[in-house]
């Protein structure tokens, strides 16, 4: 567009200093105002042999300035074939460069009624028509002009802004005045459209559309009012992406710039089918940053709304995979870059995980939340799923005030035959630089540990699972637990200190902890883990325990068992074989092996094994090692067994592997 602005100042000094006759003519023009651009430093040149049928005009420009769209050009030179055309006209047609810019063909055509020019660079052309009676009216035609071509236009709205690619159809009407602003209207169709802001934090590609376009442009006062609809393409903005689908978007906003103030955008509208429904207002800072913003959307149809326009905040937090079933209604009021109020009202929606991280099903209510007075609220739901474990209908009640939303009371939730209950719940959303902060107690009771274990794909583990964690923290994508977790399991104590969960819901969730074992029942714990059979009471401790996507990449651990008046302490020949297969180990005995085989279990002083996992290596040890043997079981009695392994440096997959096998009585390969 701002190529219009040459065209219409070589089009008033051509028609003003052609000559009739003349072999040779020079003018030298200090200063040229036009309603749109001022030129300067004007010289012009035109040679035209005697009785030749042409001339050879030469125009350049040292300075043209077109401050109401922003353009300022230097070192113009033009230089064409002047004709003479029937009845009483001129035209000249040549190459026309600013600098070192690339050239551009300029034609221009002057007669009585019209003033035409054409700019072309390739199948970019850009025409402008005058009308000799309208003098402040202009007509341009637009045919694949590139959008780059605007830059300068856009800068006067958006310093910040930087078009990259796309080109534009259509005709415009340009009115101006002795004094501005600069009127523009008429039809725009867009193809291809990229642009961005200096850090990429806005961005479009492959935008596409068809608007009207009504404008004022001046220095001290703008307005643009833009009716139509969008086709195709993407864009993101801070952390909302949306993609555009192939149907029309219908999209109509109006905006007002006063000097050097930021835009206002006083009514947005967007109606995306049934799909998403917005009306809108805002506010940018003169960078263009949003200042405020007020928004009031709905969808009937929530399926196809992450994909199209909230895949950027789900992935955000890690909820980019999470399916969304139903209807919903949105309010957002922003002020000053800060969130001031949201209320989301939801009915019968279901969210669904495919990778089975949770599951809720007939959602309902609404979630409220203020940055000033206390407003309440409320959520239902009928079922859910939270990593496979499965839990009852349950409510949460809310409270908001301050910019801080509260849980204002206990909740129990049924969970696999007990409960899980919530206390003392504060969250508290993202506000300038500081993220998302969660705070909460949690309360596990008369959990069948039965049920987690089939849930989390486990042995058959029997037993209640209750434990209290005082305080959970959520920040940078990461759950604190302090004070620990503690658990009843097989008639013992198991204890999780320095529990961390990061990315909880995003990509290759990562679990931290150290779990500390006390008097756990043997002869439960081998039965379910189908380690032949032994008792007693064990200990243990597995430090720096790191699992990556559930899969453990660290950790040090060691078992040993404990005396406990009144236990005996005996293993069955099943799990000598068990341990044997797993431990890479063999057993010696005071007896020949044939009369092994005559018992059916053995005494034993004490059984004790360790690995300390690192880089899929994992270190074994026992209850005392020489060399690289380690013994793993100490045995007591007659006949006396010793089980003593023979290869510390034991490939985790391997290791992993003997477990299964021997799990399920199968005999595994024990590799040195």
């Amino acid at each position: 567009m701002y190529r219009s602005v040459l065209i219409v100042g070589v089009c008033l000094l051509a028609s003003s200093v052609l000559p009739a006759q003349a072999r040779t003519a020079r003018a030298r023009i200090a200063r040229i105002v036009t309603p749109v651009a001022t030129l300067e430093q004007v010289r012009l040149q035109l040679d035209w042999p005697a009785d030749a049928k042409e001339g050879r005009l030469q125009l350049s420009v040292g300075r043209m300035d077109a401050p109401s769209l922003g353009y300022r050009y230097r070192d113009l030179v033009w230089s064409c074939p002047l004709r003479r055309t029937v009845p009483a006209g001129w035209e000249c047609d040549g190459l026309v460069r600013a600098g070192e810019g690339a050239a551009l063909q300029l034609a221009v055509h002057l007669d009585e009624k019209t003033r035409q020019a054409r700019l072309q660079q390739g199948a970019a052309r850009l025409a402008v028509v005058q009308s000799a009676e309208q003098p402040n009216r202009l007509t341009l035609d637009l045919t694949r002009v590139p959008l780059a071509w605007a830059q300068a236009l856009l800068a006067q709205a958006w310093p910040e802004g930087r078009l990259k690619a796309g080109h534009v159809d259509g005709q415009l009407q340009l009115v101006s005045a002795e004094s501005p602003p600069l009127r523009m209207h008429g039809p725009l169709r867009l193809q291809a459209l990229a642009f961005e802001n200096v850090d990429s934090s806005i961005v479009a590609e492959a935008v596409g559309g068809a608007f009207r376009l009504d404008a004022s442009i001046a220095a001290t006062h703008s307005r643009l009012a833009l009716a139509g609809a969008l086709q195709g393409g993407e864009f993101l903005a801070g952390n909302t992406y949306v993609s555009l689908p192939s149907a029309p978007v219908d999209l109509r906003l109006a905006a007002e710039q006063v000097g050097g103030a930021g835009w206002s955008l006083p009514r947005i509208e967007w109606r995306d089918g049934g799909v998403l429904q917005a009306v809108a207002s805002a506010r940018l800072t003169p960078q263009g940053a949003l200042a405020a913003l007020e928004v009031q959307a709905s969808s009937d149809d929530m399926t196809p709304l992450k994909p199209r326009y909230l895949s950027g905040w789900m992935g955000l937090f890690g909820l980019s995979g999470v399916d969304l079933h139903g209807a919903m209604t949105l309010a957002v009021r922003m002020e000053d870059g800060a969130l001031g109020g949201v209320e989301a009202r939801l009915n019968d929606v279901s969210l669904r995980d495919p990778a089975g991280r949770f599951v809720f099903d007939g959602l309902r209510g609404s979630l409220r939340y203020s940055a000033g007075d206390a407003v309440h609220s409320g959520l239902v739901w009928d079922s859910g799923q939270l990593y496979g474990l499965a839990f009852g209908a349950g409510v949460l009640p809310f409270l908001s005030a301050n910019g801080v939303l509260r849980i204002p009371e206990p909740v129990r939730i049924p969970m696999l035959g007990g409960t899980l209950g919530l206390r003392d719940v504060v969250i508290r959303p993202p506000q300038g630089e500081t993220g998302t902060d969660i705070r909460f107690g949690l309360n596990l009771a008369d959990i069948d540990f039965g049920k987690v274990s089939q849930a989390v794909g486990l042995p058959a583990f029997q037993g209640r699972l209750a434990g209290d964690i005082p305080l959970a923290v959520y920040a940078n994508e990461r759950i604190d637990f302090e004070g620990g977790l503690s658990l009843r399991l097989f008639e013992g104590k198991v204890a999780f200190s320095s529990l961390a969960l990061e990315r909880p819901f995003g990509t290759a969730p990562s679990l931290s902890a150290d779990i500390a074992m006390d008097g756990l029942d043997l002869l439960r714990l081998t039965e379910v883990l189908g380690f032949g059979s032994v008792t007693g009471k064990l200990d243990g401790r597995i430090d720096g325990l790191r699992l990556v996507d559930w899969t453990p990449v660290a950790f040090n651990a060691r078992f040993i068992t404990e005396d406990a008046p009144g236990v005996r302490k005996r293993i069955s020949q099943r799990a000598v074989q068990d341990i044997s297969s797993v431990g890479g180990a063999s057993f010696l005995q005071t007896l020949q092996g044939k009369a092994i085989a005559l018992f059916d279990d053995f005494g034993y002083r004490r059984i004790g094994i360790g690995c300390r996992l690192e880089n899929e290596i994992c270190t074994m040890s026992g209850l005392h090692s020489a060399g690289n043997a380690f013994t793993i079981v100490e045995g007591a009695g007659v006949p006396r067994l010793d089980v003593v392994g023979h290869n510390r440096q034991v490939d985790w997959p391997t290791l992993v592997e003997r477990l299964l096998a021997a799990s399920k009585g199968e005999v595994a390969p024990v590799i040195d």
